[in-house]
């Protein structure tokens, strides 16, 4: 696949299969609440004739190719080879209007046990007995096709979905919460990052409650969970979006700790990860800091 042939994927369908609606919409265009960063009022348009999108908020805009390096935070030479991966599930733009949008459907869940499942938890650092506790394995398909992926189940019964070559989530999508009543709570962007925490720390659960964003775009859904906690700990990404989000965690006026400097040289708590495992590190730097303040 070309730029040309990249650039023609819809938007729509490419923000669809992520569970990412429009707030409101008409033929031309729609409306978004941002999905690079909390907001409450939408100022993401897309435009559905040109294919492309503007985020107000930001100032920043472009094709989907931009898009694509915008959310991963990865190379033009990544997001074509995303975008080339993940082709045969969109339309092309000039369809958009005469094609219908095809959702995703949850066929089945079952047991962690596929090969291929289980050995991309291997190449993204995560123990996979640790993710056979929390995850499942969901069949899913889109339009007549049927697929595979590694299922994280959240408060509502959807699925944030993953396999080595797509992300994405099921309906309805929200957050995942584990409420233990204890005073501490941890809040992870995704649930790769919250298997990776569990994974440094050589755990199958923990003593203090849990959140799990999903996406930055629900932290008014987690709001209230929040505010039930003396101390938050905020294992963000390391990106202007994670930094935006820990300041109006911190806003909720309880003891908040930002915990991505310890893995300030890194994307993300799982980029970290998979650099101890390459590098053969036996002892996380992470582990004494959160061993300390956390029980």
């Amino acid at each position: 696949m070309n730029t040309l042939d990249a650039k023609r994927i819809s938007i729509r369908q490419f923000l669809l299969a992520s569970q990412i609606t429009p707030v409101q919409e008409n033929k031309h265009s729609g409306i978004y609440l941002s999905p690079m960063r909390p907001e409450t009022e939408p100022s993401f348009k897309v435009d559905y004739i040109q294919n492309l999108w503007f985020d107000h908020g930001t100032g920043e805009g472009g094709t989907i190719i931009d898009l694509v390096m915008r959310l991963r935070g990865c190379t033009f030479h990544e997001a074509m080879n995303t975008l080339n991966r993940r082709s045969a599930v969109f339309s092309f733009q000039r369809n958009i209007l005469s094609t219908p949008l095809q959702s995703l459907k949850i066929t089945e869940t079952a047991p962690l046990t596929n090969y291929h499942l289980v050995n991309y938890l291997l190449e993204r650092g995560i123990s996979p007995e640790i993710a056979k506790i929390h995850c499942q394995e969901v069949n899913y398909t889109i339009g007549d096709k049927g697929y595979y992926a590694i299922g994280f189940c959240n408060d509502a019964g959807g699925y944030e979905l993953r396999n080595k070559y797509f992300k994405g989530s099921s309906s309805p999508k929200t957050i995942t919460t584990v409420d233990s009543g204890n005073a501490i709570c941890l809040v992870f962007e995704g649930f790769m990052d919250y298997l990776s925490y569990l994974t440094l720390k050589n755990a199958p659960s923990l003593q203090p409650d849990i959140v799990v964003l999903n996406s930055i775009v629900n932290l008014d859904k987690a709001t209230g969970f929040l505010r039930r906690h003396e101390t938050i700990h905020c294992f963000l990404d390391n990106d202007e979006a994670g930094k935006r989000t820990f300041q109006l965690i911190n806003k909720l006026g309880k003891t908040t700790i930002d915990q991505s400097p310890f893995y300030a040289s890194h994307k993300d708590l799982n980029e970290y990860l998979c650099h101890l495992k390459n590098s053969q590190v036996q002892t996380p730097i992470l582990t004494p800091l959160v061993k300390s303040r956390l029980r």
